[in-house]
């Protein structure tokens, strides 16, 4: 089964471009085409949220429409530029979602199983999985022990060094992690949030951040870095249930004809 994972488009309707320079709508676009170009194609896609970059109705609208050119099954979570009652008013038709309440759900109908979590704190950048929502993915992973699962989010659960996402990070990763920690079935968690790809050990498994759809974040890892953008090449993340490990892999949104190996590369004498 091949999963592709991608996060944080900051769709922003009417091809406004976001800080007047990323042409959002054009990465959306090229990234479509590239899942769609993809040989073996996904089974699925995940997005990881930010899906908008403000939240607003006609934001949504404008993702719908992009989402709509993907082919195959797509599964959100929200993040914190997202809101969560317009996301479910434009798409709420999107597998799984609930009419009500929070973006956590489960879908078994795959060889790897689906379960969603929403860290969406309504008016904050921080995100929090929260008591309740906890107890239920406890409950929820306890329920198919058996089952290779692949648990998405969109605030990652763990500190990467850059210093201004840590702090808009996930408040209850530790929680979290005693969560899965009790579930080895989980064989990744995918987050998004930081704009930049990221892999820990966590929880007893693996947890990658996926890189940004539009812009990413400067890789500064003073304590105290500044709020810093750039425009390196937006990409994507591609996991591989092979029926008995999980591999996963960074790709560019665009890429570069292929070339064949010239025979002096192939061996050393």
């Amino acid at each position: 089964m091949w999963i592709a994972q991608i996060s944080d488009t900051h769709v922003k309707a009417g091809n406004v471009r976001l800080f007047g320079e990323v042409d959002v709508a054009e990465h959306f676009t090229k990234l479509v085409a590239r899942l769609e170009a993809l040989s073996p194609k996904p089974d699925i896609v995940i997005h990881t949220g930010d899906i908008t970059n403000d939240g607003e109705a006609a934001d949504f609208a404008q993702a719908a429409h992009c989402l709509s050119q993907i082919s195959v099954p797509v599964y959100i979570a929200l993040g914190n530029h997202d809101r969560r009652e317009t996301a479910r008013q434009a798409l709420g038709h999107l597998p799984g979602i609930p009419s009500k309440g929070r973006f956590s759900y489960v879908i078994d109908d795959h060889p790897v199983r689906i379960v969603m979590a929403d860290t969406l704190v309504e008016g904050s950048s921080q995100g929090e999985l929260g008591a309740e929502q906890l107890k239920w993915l406890d409950q929820t992973l306890a329920a198919a022990p058996d089952k290779p699962t692949f648990v998405g989010l969109h605030h990652p659960p763990f500190a990467t060094g850059i210093g201004f996402m840590d702090r808009i990070g996930l408040r209850d990763r530790a929680d979290f992690a005693q969560v899965i920690s009790r579930h080895p079935q989980v064989k990744r968690v995918g987050a998004g949030h930081v704009h930049r790809p990221f892999t820990a050990q966590f929880g007893g498994t693996i947890a990658m951040i996926c890189p940004g759809a539009a812009h990413q974040v400067v890789a500064d890892f003073t304590p105290d870095s500044a709020e810093y953008w750039n425009a390196d090449p937006p990409g994507f993340l591609l996991h591989h249930w092979t029926g008995e490990q999980m591999i996963s892999i960074e790709l560019p949104v665009e890429s570069s004809p292929p070339r064949r190996f010239s025979g002096d590369h192939l061996t050393v004498e």
